[in-house]
């Protein structure tokens, strides 16, 4: 196998990488508070030819002396844009929608037995029953995991609530049947200083990986802020962050990309059949 099939075999192979994060972006652009992903790409190892030893006949030249032989392109990095989406009003008295591109829900969910916390900017919650408490109810997501208040609690409703309002200072205050109003919770968001270091587990949500592993201490990566001043909005969910006509155009240049390099693999292949088929 010659260089020209090795370096488009192995640009391929990083170009269907990038295909999978554009299909991901587009079957989520309809998904709440999703986030795209963006591929980039770098060079791998490559060598610098010098045919020419008269370059002093090369004045006026455009591009580099010489020939630039490599082993094709690889994605360097796949970056969380955390561009703020759309906001939608829905008058849904559970869906809450954050401001802030930078923070998320925290939630509780279930890993092997165990309770995990996660991020999650999805602000569609619902309400289910609390096992230990038949006159309480428990805010979840549409997966059924709980969001946490300022304490990291689970947030609790009293089952026979009239109205639920979200105040200016973030409070959760519950309306009850006799007109008293009740403080049932106070939101808190967790702000990602270092977005790119979120990692994605599925359903919408995110976890932070080891930070001591990394060599960063908790306060340079994230920190809690308080849901008040406009930071979140009742009645109202963030759409996907997702431009589907760029994410189309992105695909197609893509596509082209690929068949480009197929075709360089489909003629190198013939051309060293050719030879191959040579008879002294």
């Amino acid at each position: 196998m010659n260089l020209s099939m090795i370096s488009a075999s192995v640009t391929m192979g990083e170009l269907q990488k990038k295909l999978d994060t554009l299909s991901h972006n587009i079957a989520n652009s309809n998904t709440t508070g999703y986030k795209r992903r963006e591929a980039s790409f770098s060079d791998l190892l490559f060598q610098q030819v010098n045919t020419n030893k008269a370059t002093q006949y090369e004045t006026g030249r455009l591009t580099p002396n010489g020939i630039r032989v490599g082993s094709g392109a690889k994605v360097s990095q796949t970056a969380l844009r955390m561009e703020q989406g759309t906001l939608t009003t829905t008058d849904r008295a559970l869906d809450f929608a954050i401001a802030n591109p930078s923070s998320f829900f925290e939630i509780e969910t279930v890993v092997d037995g165990n309770p995990v916390t996660r991020l999650t900017r999805d602000g569609a919650f619902y309400l289910t029953a609390n096992p230990n408490n038949d006159n309480l109810l428990q805010l979840v997501t549409q997966n059924g995991d709980y969001l946490l208040d300022s304490a990291g609690n689970r947030i609790n409703i009293p089952a026979t609530f009239e109205e639920i309002t979200l105040t200016d200072q973030g409070t959760l205050q519950v309306t009850m049947p006799n007109g008293a109003n009740v403080q049932a919770a106070q939101l808190q968001l967790i702000q990602v200083m270092k977005p790119q270091l979120l990692e994605a587990v599925g359903g919408n949500m995110f976890q932070l990986p080891d930070l001591a592993a990394l060599g960063f201490a908790e306060n340079e990566v994230y920190a809690a802020v308080g849901a008040g001043g406009g930071a979140v909005v009742q009645g109202t969910l963030e759409g996907s962050n997702v431009d589907i006509g760029r994410e189309m155009t992105d695909l197609i240049e893509t596509q082209r990309n690929y068949q480009f390099n197929a075709r360089s693999v489909s003629m190198a292949d013939q051309m060293m059949g050719l030879v191959n088929g040579l008879r002294r």
